[in-house]
């Protein structure tokens, strides 16, 4: 695995452990690790910028669909300081996935999000 691979896939990984956060403060935890402080995150949903609003769209998400985990589907594949991957959002209970879409990211000189561009691939009507 190269330095840049294996720099992809900690800031992948950090992605998601955010993304699944639970408890009274591991989610802000969890995005402070992932995200630089002036990081965005923008989907055909959501355009916030900093640690605080990337929280509550994760909140919001959390609501939206309790009991369900954000998984990764397939591999990371990257270039310069630009990764992009494939996710789904998974029910825990019965293995559904009814949301699934692919990220692209871009990463800061520390391996921390700048910026997410998310794409949605397969939401419920």
């Amino acid at each position: 695995m190269s330095a840049n691979t294996e720099r992809y896939e900690t800031a992948v990984t950090r992605y998601f452990e955010a993304w699944n956060a639970s408890g009274p403060d591991t989610p802000a935890k969890a995005v402070a690790a992932a995200w630089a402080p002036d990081g965005t995150y923008t989907d055909p949903l959501a355009d916030v910028r900093g640690h605080e609003e990337i929280a509550a769209v994760i909140a919001s998400a959390h609501e939206r669909f309790p009991g369900f985990a954000l998984r990764p589907l397939g591999a990371v594949d990257g270039h310069h300081d630009i990764a992009r991957f494939g996710w789904e959002l998974v029910d825990e209970t019965d293995g559904s996935a009814p949301v699934a879409g692919f990220d692209v990211i871009v990463l800061d000189g520390e391996g921390r999000i700048r910026s997410v561009h998310g794409f949605l691939d397969r939401v419920p009507a």
